[in-house]
């Protein structure tokens, strides 16, 4: 059995692995394509709105739609996580914006989407928006409204919006 420290020290090997990898394939990458990272969707529902959290399934959707555009490189989420884990930070700190911007540096993206859904009686309202990571300037804010029983709605909505803010 590995105790914490061994864990983390097995993590950072993991993380730094790849990263390194990526590093050095990303170097003859034209330079003009920018990085982007994608939060989880907050959910701001009050308690017991909203079936399950399902941000992360809709960040997913988002993520696969900017991918598909070939207008970004998308950075991967575990680089964040990992990004966190070493900065030491907790799920508190990430609550600030400033906090998020800040390891969109440190794993270099350029840009960042964050974003939330609400859902409230029969209606989901999901908005999304794209921060430049230099500046904290939003580049763009979309918003998109379905039907609160209908996740495949949900996910049309979070594509629709992703599709919008490119």
């Amino acid at each position: 059995m590995m105790n914490r420290y061994n864990r983390m020290k097995f993590a950072c090997l993991l993380f730094l692995i790849p990263l390194s990898l990526l590093i050095s394939c990303t170097s003859g990458i034209n330079k003009s394509v920018q990085s982007v990272a994608v939060w989880d969707l907050d959910n701001l529902s009050p308690a017991g709105a909203s079936p399950t959290d399902l941000g992360e399934l809709l960040s997913v959707e988002v993520i696969k739609t900017i991918q598909e555009s070939n207008r970004y490189s998308v950075i991967e989420r575990e680089r964040l996580f990992m990004a966190l884990e070493e900065l030491n930070l907790g799920s508190t700190e990430l609550v600030d914006e400033q906090t998020r911007l800040k390891l969109g540096q440190l794993s270099s993206a350029a840009l960042m989407v964050f974003g939330s859904y609400q859902v409230i009686g029969d209606t989901m309202r999901l908005d999304l928006r794209m921060v430049e990571v230099e500046t904290g300037r939003i580049r763009k804010a979309v918003k998109r409204i379905t039907a609160a029983d209908n996740i495949s709605g949900w996910l049309d909505s979070a594509k629709a919006a992703a599709e919008e803010l490119l």
